[in-house]
């Protein structure tokens, strides 16, 4: 191996001065770890700093003899058949164990790393797309509907008030059920589920689970299909299994909520946007953005902003290109074809208007949504904005580390629900500095470049500032999108222009690490966690369920205003969510509980689940605390047990002290 001379690669061009600046970037803010514990301020400079090095290195190494290591031809025909019974074994398991045990997590990433395996080391003649495509939905589809079969009920916490609202709807037979809350805005979630519920005859769930929850899995192929306008079809799958073992979208693939729906409809303008940016489009195509862009809009709000943020980074990639202030209309055919960049200002100000419009006229909290959410921003600029506030984040868990220094387990639990994302981002940079090279820029690989990073700054960046109002655990799911992509396209540019021997290091390190990074992130084992101290359980079993509604029969449901303040109902979180959105007893909080000491409440729930695993309670200046209970910190031996069914007990103190 030789190394090319600086003269040769005309070192100024803009891949490598991005690499450069990078690199820089990333040592400058290496420091910040030293002000704060937050997790993404830790590793962030890291990988980005990696991700330049290793794309300087490629660019500069020069070796003509190398061979990429690919796997024989008999390995390559069996992988399939291993994948498949693996797939068996994870149904098995979960009929037999009645639960996602840490057994199935374990063979998931098993079979995780043999399809990634397969993507990465096949040979051109061995490689069958349809086939790898075929065990990345397959995976899909029972690593979520495994989860989906063994809970009783649903998985997660704003499901069950967006259950509510369907079940109003099918009962009034009129969407003005729910005229009341933001939702009668974007109504288009419930309408489907209300109408697949009386189409297919079936209850609400499995309406749900037959209507969004089928075609969650199946929106990966999305991401094929758009990568796949871009690089040839062995990226695009590696895209797709990026994509589809994603945590934040297995998450949204099991907690079927708007987000999920709205998540479907991003893929699909998604793809449509970068379609008509590299063909020749006609009306139908552009007459598909629109269409599909209104219904993100009537979905979900969140999705909404994201989405127009998508169309906001086309637009400046178009701008890019037609003033051209960097030079970036000279392309290389070779690479990319050369194509007009297509004009998007109508269709920025069409969904801007009509955004605008909507929020308007849906309410919200005695307001319109777009004049609370404006308010709730300005409040939050003049009140808790401030660099390095992170919102409950590095100043709470300094202060909690300097009462009680954390386990092991407690530091690397967060790095192990983050593994998979950081792999990910730094295949992204990777992918972001190939594609700023002059002769391979063009408008649809810049709008991925430009939407990835202006979601990176609602998820990373303003959080930093003490920012959170746009709900950036939400965003995650949309990001994976154009970072599938890139990153797919970063692992090509380093699996082509690094030594076989440093590039299959790397890329071994993303076969066996990304899928059981993602399989064990707590977004994607929600309703049994592996690491059941640390993350709370968003799921119900059986006994929990029928003490809801057993509780609700016994108090009658008393609405809001029939109850005293101290009547109100103090159990863990997010138990007390099930009460308060079932409406089972509304007026349900969580419980404040001393450290070491006992609650001082009327009305409380004990469940065994409190003694086990990870649930939370607040201490008494109100700060939210994991914390594991014994029956009798909740309820008092002094109070009257007016309810059990084993697992959950409600207590009240007796009538003569209320």
């Amino acid at each position: 191996m030789k190394y090319r001379s600086l003269s040769e690669l005309r070192p100024l061009r803009l891949d490598t001065v991005a690499a450069i600046g990078g690199f820089l970037l990333a040592a400058v803010l290496f420091p910040l770890r030293f002000l704060t514990s937050q997790i993404y301020i830790n590793t962030v400079p890291v990988i980005l700093g990696t991700a330049c090095a290793l794309y300087l290195l490629s660019l500069y190494q020069q070796d003509d003899s190398r061979v990429f290591p690919t796997l024989p031809p008999a390995v390559s025909m069996a992988l399939p058949s291993a994948v498949l019974v693996g797939l068996t074994g994870l149904v098995l398991l979960t009929v037999v164990q009645g639960a996602r045990t840490h057994l199935f997590f374990g063979l998931a990433s098993v079979v995780g790393t043999l399809i990634i395996g397969q993507i990465i080391f096949a040979s051109d003649r061995d490689l069958h797309p349809g086939l790898l495509l075929l065990q990345i939905i397959l995976f899909a589809f029972i690593f979520r509907f495994t989860a989906l079969y063994a809970t009783p009920g649903y998985i997660g916490i704003d499901i069950w008030t967006h259950r509510g609202f369907i079940d109003a709807i099918l009962t009034e037979q009129s969407l003005s059920a729910i005229s009341h809350d933001k939702h009668y805005g974007s109504p288009f979630y419930h309408l489907l589920v209300a109408a697949s519920s009386l189409l297919y005859d079936v209850p609400i769930r499995a309406a749900l689970y037959l209507s969004v929850g089928l075609v969650m899995p199946l929106s990966a192929l999305l991401v094929y299909a758009t990568t796949n306008l871009l690089v040839a079809p062995r990226w695009a799958v590696l895209a797709t299994a990026f994509y589809a073992f994603a945590s934040h979208v297995a998450r949204w693939g099991m907690h079927l909520i708007p987000t999920s729906l709205g998540l479907i409809f991003f893929l699909a303008m998604l793809y449509a946007l970068i379609r008509v940016m590299r063909i020749e489009y006609t009306i139908r195509d552009f007459s598909l953005l629109l269409l599909l862009s209104v219904a993100v809009i009537l979905t979900h709000q969140v999705s909404t902003f994201i989405m127009l943020i998508l169309l906001l980074a086309a637009f400046l990639a178009q701008l890019v290109f037609v003033i051209g202030p960097f030079g970036l209309t000279r392309l290389d055919s070779s690479v990319f074809r050369t194509k007009k960049p297509v004009n998007l200002v109508g269709l920025v100000v069409f969904n801007l208007g009509l955004t605008i419009f909507v929020w308007s006229l849906t309410p919200y909290r005695q307001e319109s949504f777009l004049a609370t959410i404006l308010s709730y921003f300005t409040q939050t600029l003049e009140e808790s904005a401030g660099f390095l506030n992170t919102a409950g984040g590095s100043s709470d868990e300094a202060e909690a580390g300097a009462e009680a220094a954390p386990t092991l387990i407690e530091q690397l639990v967060p790095y192990v629900d983050n593994l998979g994302f950081l792999l990910l981002l730094g295949a992204t940079f990777v992918g972001c500095l190939y594609v700023v090279h002059r002769r391979r820029a063009e408008q649809s690989v810049f709008t991925l470049l430009l939407a990835a990073a202006f979601m990176l700054v609602f998820i990373l960046g303003l959080p930093m500032f003490g920012i959170r109002n746009f709900i950036p655990t939400r965003w995650f799911a949309f990001l994976y999108a154009p970072m599938a992509v890139l990153g797919a396209i970063g692992v090509r540019t380093l699996r082509g222009n690094m030594t076989p021997a440093l590039v299959a290091s790397v890329l071994l390190v993303i076969v066996l690490i990304y899928p059981g990074a993602m399989v064990l992130a707590a977004e994607s084992n929600a309703e049994n966690p592996v690491f059941s101290n640390q993350h709370e359980r968003l799921a119900y079993d059986q006994s929990e369920l029928t003490a809801v509604e057993s509780i609700a029969e016994l108090t009658g449901s008393p609405q809001g205003e029939e109850i005293r303040p101290n009547q109100q109902l103090h159990t863990d979180h997010p138990y007390q969510t099930l009460f308060s959105r079932t409406g089972a007893y509304p007026s349900t909080t969580t419980a404040t509980v001393p450290e070491d000491g006992i609650a001082d409440h009327n009305y409380t729930v004990y469940r065994s689940e409190q003694s086990t695993d990870a649930t939370y309670v607040t201490d008494t200046n109100g700060t939210a605390r994991i914390a594991q209970l014994s029956r009798g910190q909740l309820c008092r031996p002094e109070q009257a047990t007016v309810y059990t069914n084993g697992d959950v007990t409600m207590c009240t103190t007796s009538p003569a002290r209320n």
